[in-house]
Formats: C-alpha cells, sequence, structure tokens
C-alpha cells in the first residue's frame, strides 16, 4: 500500500502549480510522478474560474447516445483545452444482436440544459465504486461559477388517464428494473432497445422480454409499439420505454390519450444550479482520501479537482506512452490532487479513454498532449471543454 505519491517537479502543496499560459486564466504544464508501479508522467491544465473570461462546459459529439474524441469535440466547441469524462456504455459482448449506444454512465448538463441521468449501479463502466459512492456522484460548476462535488437524481412523473406514476430513466443506456424511462431530442438516433438489457445490480443479465414503447407530442399518445425503437426523436416529442411493472403500465395508453410527462435532476447538496455537471466518482473529498479506494491497480487515470473553494480547477491526466503505462492506483491518483493543492478531486474514465488537449494562441485545432495508451485518440462519450473570450 502506498501513502501517497512522490511528484518530481510538481508545485508544493497549495501553490499555484506554474506552466505555460494557454489563454487567460488557463495554464498547462507536465511533471512526472513516482508512484508504487514506477514513473509516469502527468500533463496538468489548471483554470483560473475567478476569471470573468474562463468557463468550463461539457464536450459531448451532440447526442447522448454518440461517441467522439476529445479533440474533435473540443475543436467543434470552440474550446481552448479539454479532457476525457464519463465512463460509458463502450461494448455490448453479452447481448447479442443489442448495440452499444456510447451514452455515459452518470447525469449530465450543458449549458444550464439536462441532458440525461445516471443508470443503476449495476449497470456502470469502469472500475469498483468506492464504498459510498454511486452512479448519481457528479462534478459540476455552478452558476456562481464554483466548481462542486454533488449527487444528482431524477426526479420525475408520468400522468395519464390511469393515474401518476415516477419517471425512472432519462435519456439512460440502462434502466431500472419494472420501471419506465423518457427519451428525448438530445438522445440521439441510437437504438433504445439496450434501455432494457440487464438487471439493476447486474450489467450481463438478459434483455427483458416484457417492454412496450409509446411515443407522446402535444400532451398526446400518438404511437405505441411492443419493443423499443430507433432513429432520431423530434424536439417537442417524448418516447417512453417501459420494462416489466413498467411495460403494463405504458400498455393501459391508447392513441390520444393525454399524457404528461416532468423531469429534473436534484442536487443532493447545492441549492445553486448547475451550468455544467458530468458523471464520474469522488476520490478527496474535504482533503480528505474516501475510504477503501483501490490501492492494488495500477492504470492511466484521468481526474478532476479543485481548491481556493471551487474556484480554481486542477485537470490532471496521466500519459500513456510505453514508458509510463503502468501508471497509478486511484489512491495515488487522491494522494496526487491533494499533494498538488486540492481540496476535492473527481475521478474520470482512464486507460484507453485518458486524452488531454489544448490549443495554442492562434492555432485553428488543438494538439493532443498526452499519448493516448492504445496508439490512438479513442471516441468517448463526453469531457470536459475549458473556453476563453479572452
Amino acid at each position: 500500500m502506498l501513502a501517497g505519491a512522490s511528484l518530481a517537479g510538481a508545485a508544493p502543496a497549495g501553490a499555484a502549480p506554474a506552466g505555460k499560459r494557454i489563454a487567460p486564466g488557463v495554464t498547462y504544464r507536465q511533471f512526472d510522478v513516482t508512484a508504487a508501479a514506477g514513473r509516469t508522467h502527468a500533463h496538468l491544465l489548471t483554470v483560473d474560474l475567478g476569471n470573468p473570461h474562463v468557463r468550463v462546459d461539457l464536450l459531448y459529439p451532440g447526442a447522448v447516445a454518440a461517441r467522439a474524441t476529445v479533440s474533435r469535440m473540443a475543436d467543434s466547441a470552440g474550446a481552448v483545452a479539454g479532457v476525457n469524462g464519463d465512463f460509458f456504455n463502450i461494448t455490448e459482448t453479452q447481448h447479442p444482436g443489442v448495440e452499444a449506444t456510447g451514452a455515459s454512465v452518470g447525469p449530465a448538463i450543458t449549458d444550464g440544459q439536462e441532458l440525461k441521468a445516471a443508470v443503476p449501479n449495476g449497470q456502470r463502466f469502469g472500475p469498483a465504486l468506492p464504498p459510498g459512492t454511486n452512479t448519481q456522484d457528479v462534478f459540476g460548476v455552478g452558476t456562481d461559477r464554483r466548481a462542486r462535488l454533488d449527487r444528482l437524481s431524477l426526479a420525475g412523473s408520468v400522468a395519464t388517464p390511469e393515474g401518476k406514476f415516477p419517471l425512472k430513466g432519462l435519456n439512460q443506456y440502462a434502466l431500472p428494473e419494472n420501471s419506465v424511462g423518457a427519451f428525448t431530442a438530445p438522445w440521439g438516433s441510437a437504438s433504445r432497445m439496450r434501455a432494457v438489457c440487464g438487471t439493476d445490480a447486474q450489467r450481463s443479465a438478459p434483455c427483458s422480454t416484457d417492454t412496450y414503447e409509446v411515443k407522446v407530442r402535444g400532451g398526446r399518445v400518438v404511437s405505441a409499439s411492443d419493443t423499443p425503437g430507433s432513429g432520431s426523436i423530434p424536439a417537442g416529442t417524448t418516447v417512453l420505454v417501459g420494462r416489466e411493472e413498467g411495460a403494463r403500465r405504458l400498455r393501459k395508453l391508447s392513441v390520444g390519450d393525454a399524457v404528461s410527462v416532468t423531469h429534473r435532476l436534484v442536487a443532493a447538496s447545492s441549492g445553486v444550479p448547475y451550468a455544467f455537471a458530468i458523471g464520474g466518482f469522488p476520490v478527496l473529498e474535504g482533503g480528505k482520501k474516501l475510504s477503501g479506494l483501490d490501492t492494488g491497480t495500477s492504470a492511466v487515470r484521468t481526474v478532476v479537482g479543485f481548491k481556493g473553494g471551487g474556484r480554481q480547477l486542477l485537470v490532471l491526466a496521466l500519459d500513456g506512452a510505453a514508458e509510463y503505462r503502468t501508471g497509478m492506483t486511484v489512491a495515488e491518483e487522491a494522494a496526487t490532487m491533494r499533494a498538488l493543492g486540492a481540496s476535492d478531486a473527481f475521478n474520470l474514465d482512464g486507460g484507453g479513454s485518458t486524452e488531454l488537449v489544448t490549443r495554442d494562441g492562434g492555432a485553428s485545432a488543438v494538439t493532443v498532449r498526452n499519448h493516448p495508451s492504445t496508439g490512438a485518440e479513442r471516441p468517448v462519450a463526453n469531457g470536459i471543454g475549458v473556453f476563453s473570450a479572452g
């Protein structure tokens, strides 16, 4: 077990890391980290949210159920820097004939708009969660321009002529058993079949055979089907997908019935609306590492943290070049962020997904700063973009 990690050339704890200026309030630097498995190399963005010219937001391909490289998403959005984000539905080998959606595990908010909610814990991709954490955990920045760790749960309902029942999903690749979930235009055109596969405890469990789908437009049911469909969803249309008891509830509806669907993401601890939020899991809170962090598995990692009451972001991505690929454990990741002065830190997808990009002044495109461990950029579900008006 390792109590901490040694940062070769890193700034002392509490100090603002020096580095190359990317934009007003945004700097980039590199340094080595000595971990238990060997030497690794880190790429660090420091972002001053107190600078009025700087903001962060979600990078995503324009649809929840889609994937793109970080460089492509950053260039499309005009970001000056970016890093990969949440774990995602990368494969579906256990469900023959069902395509992976590419959608992320946790909640997502962009520009103050709620894109999606979290899948059940047993349906997630990625390493084991630390005790006490779940798929609803997020890193976000509020409308007050302060970064926070929080938890976003879905609150929603479906009102029908037969009565009202809870909505348990929003644009997510896996729905809880016996539930109804909503899919809206941001989902994209991918098949909704994956939403009824697996169980709350086991991602690889078979797909449900008791399913039903209805489309609602203008507050009325306009069509119905026994199986989830695919194709883009027009603005103003909501597709309701039900499994087991949820399917039985939807079967009571007929074309023309009045249906009202409401949904919102509710924060567990912040009364400030989120301008941006992304899923993952916390590793450092209030300057203390979470208990039960993995101390045995070293890998290439991506992590975001903050200091100064949420006014300064630290975005760190490890290098995946052969000489550095051993990486670090999750516990070492937390120790590294604490050594850099972070009070709180949040683990994002790693391994072949880890990628950090920056755009030099005057350049028309970003440059990939780390070496992806697979030798090429991996298309991912989303990321964190840094934007500058300066």
